[in-house]
């Protein structure tokens, strides 16, 4: 049936509000039955306040500045988890997402679906409840950073059984065709972007650019992104019509502000139990992709500041993620910038167990693999990639993309 969207917001201000509160209180529900679409439209109210957004007969009782983004009237908006706000509906075939976004709120997004009853399941490694429910039947993902109460009172609000939410496993994740074990190599030009684009996007830019990799975004506590389309069916899709891919893990960061982290991250605070705990949901989400052993999987580390006890949570957690993955049968990737993780690695070598493929970050428009802060040595026999531009919007056949340009030499590890 159609999507109705929106059908009222309606502000619950605090007893005895002034008239003055009441009327910024009228233009936030105004903002939000427009549905607006970038930051900037959100508005922050007084302390304590709520408004209520029903959808598809169903209504949630949310923070009273939280964002409304309805995807029916703003098509385009990217649905991502790293600012306060609530998605409705599905988004249109091209999401305007940006190259990169790093970090997890609070948030909730809702579309339609086939429900036949009132379920809540919950991710705690990657901090995200997922829920279904009755009657014009919808889905619903909604993640926490730390703020987890909130989340769990809006989801109460519509009458979700969040009291009894089942520990999500792995094993809840359904099986996919899997792809060979060459489709994490590659040599040559790539691309990474926030949100796996579309079937359209991914033709117009077989048929017309230059790259043949492309980046996902499998999972991690601070994926900010959702992943509308990224399913075990779209990865076998693009392998094979080509492309190769190299997914990204973003797990808990150096600190809560590390370099992309615009709203904080999950930080690393138990380097050791964190890292194997990200390398069993990483393997876990792409064994479900349909990406098996030997396949690179690369853990996304943000820029800090090197030295002392950061260094050492930082190396301890990358250690602990490449040694369980070596253990389930995955290679260890790691992306980070030249001037932090870089360094940290080479100059600590011979101390502690350095991933297999180096994914380094410097934009200095040159592609090519080889950069002054890497020995020659060193994940020397098709182990890199070079991520030498940020943030290009750049347009094929007619289909716009926010990227970040890459330049891979990475082989199958045989």
């Amino acid at each position: 049936m159609p999507d109705p969207g929106v059908r009222h917001v309606r502000i619950a201000p605090p007893p005895r509000s002034s008239r003055p509160a009441r009327r910024a209180l009228a233009a936030l529900a105004v903002c939000a039955l427009l549905g607006a679409g970038s930051p900037a439209a959100a508005r922050t109210a007084p302390g304590g306040e709520t408004k209520t957004v029903t959808y598809r007969g169903h209504t949630f009782t949310v923070p009273a500045d939280w964002q409304i983004v309805d995807l029916k009237k703003n098509p385009t908006a990217c649905v991502r988890f790293d600012r306060h706000a609530v998605y409705l509906g599905e988004p249109g075939e091209q999401q305007d997402c940006p190259a990169r976004a790093v970090g997890r709120t609070e948030a909730l997004w809702v579309r339609p679906a086939a429900a036949t009853k009132a379920s809540v399941t919950e991710d705690r490694t990657s901090r995200v409840f997922r829920a279904t429910a009755t009657d014009e039947g919808i889905e619903i993902t909604a993640p926490y950073r730390e703020d987890r109460a909130t989340v769990q009172r809006v989801l109460e609000s519509a009458g979700l059984p969040v009291a009894s939410a089942r520990a999500e496993q792995p094993g809840d994740i359904p099986s996919a065709l899997s792809v060979p074990a060459d489709a994490t190599a590659h040599r040559g030009k790539g691309f990474d972007t926030c949100s796996a684009p579309s079937q359209t996007a991914m033709n117009a830019w077989r048929d017309g650019s230059p790259y043949r990799a492309v980046g996902i975004y499998i999972g991690g506590i601070n994926r900010a992104c959702a992943q509308v389309r990224l399913t075990p069916e779209w990865v076998r899709t693009q392998y094979t019509n080509g492309w190769r891919l190299f997914p990204l893990y973003v797990g808990p960061q150096p600190t809560v502000g590390a370099g992309s982290c615009q709203n904080d991250c999950a930080a690393i605070t138990d380097p050791v139990p964190q890292g194997r705990a990200a390398a069993e949901d990483a393997v876990a989400r792409a064994a479900a992709l349909g990406l098996g052993k030997g396949s690179v999987l690369y853990n996304n580390v943000e820029q800090y500041t090197r030295g002392g006890a950061l260094t050492t949570r930082v190396l301890g957690y990358l250690e602990a993620w490449t040694e369980r993955l070596h253990e389930l049968g995955y290679r260890s990737g790691a992306y980070g910038s030249v001037s932090s993780l870089v360094l940290d690695l080479v100059d600590n070598a011979a101390r502690t167990t350095l991933p297999d493929v180096i994914f380094f970050a410097h934009w200095n428009g040159e592609a090519t693999t080889d950069h002054p802060s890497l020995p020659a040595a060193m994940w020397a026999k098709q182990q890199r990639i070079h991520q030498y531009a940020g943030n290009k919007t750049e347009t094929y056949k007619g289909v716009t993309i926010n990227i970040d340009r890459d330049q891979l030499d990475v082989g199958t590890g045989v």
